[in-house]
Formats: C-alpha cells, structure tokens, sequence
C-alpha cells in the first residue's frame, strides 16, 4: 500500500460516526404525596421538609398546612427512583416527639403525574 492509500484508509477509520438527530427520551414524572393524620405536629413537618428535602420553613409551613386542610399535599415532583427515596426517607424519619400518642413516621405514597405514567 503506498502512503497515500494508507492515509485515505486512516482517514475513513477516525472519521466521526454521524448518530441521528434523536433527543433523549424524557423519564415520566412521579408526585411525592404526604397524607394527613392527627399524630403529626406542623413543627414536625415543617422540620421534615427542612431536613429531607431542604425546603425554608416557609415552605415546610405552607405544606404542613396544605396536609392538614386538604389531607394531602405534594412534596416534591422527580423521577421514580427519586421519588421512591425520598418516600422511603419519609418513612424512615420517626415519630413526633412532641405527640405522646405518635408511634411513628408519616404517610407518603408516590403517584405518576398525569399524563406521563409508564
């Protein structure tokens, strides 16, 4: 092969695959739900989201409300693997220790938003 045949042929071999022009398919979206119960003080949840999720208390607070007024409030929209955590941390927070009667953690459940469940 003389040189100029070689560097044709390295040439063709570093040449860039063209991929096609596809994004990413987006992952749905899962709601994370808090549910409601009398065993549960708003300090308690307002101190929940500032821990498990980094909210203000501003925002713990207006959760904390919504939860008590509606019997339930998103927390937090994300993937399902996201969603899945941050549900299993809310279980695992432990009870209320200003509430002689609380005997353990929140409810919290995750739902795809919808329109993009699997």
């Amino acid at each position: 092969m003389c040189a100029s045949n070689a560097a044709v042929a390295v040439a063709e071999q570093t040449k860039p695959v063209q991929k096609p022009d596809r994004k990413p398919k987006r992952q749905p979206r899962y709601n994370v739900i808090l549910w409601n119960d009398d065993d549960h003080t708003y300090a308690y949840v307002v101190t929940m989201m500032q821990e498990l999720f980094g909210y203000p208390p501003e925002k713990g607070y207006q959760i904390a409300k919504e939860v008590d007024t509606e019997g339930r409030a998103i927390v937090l929209t994300t993937t399902k693997e996201h969603a899945e955590l941050k549900r299993d941390q809310i279980h695992a927070y432990g009870k209320d220790a200003l509430i002689e009667r609380c005997k353990g953690s929140m409810k919290a459940t995750i739902e795809p938003v919808p329109g993009e469940g699997e």
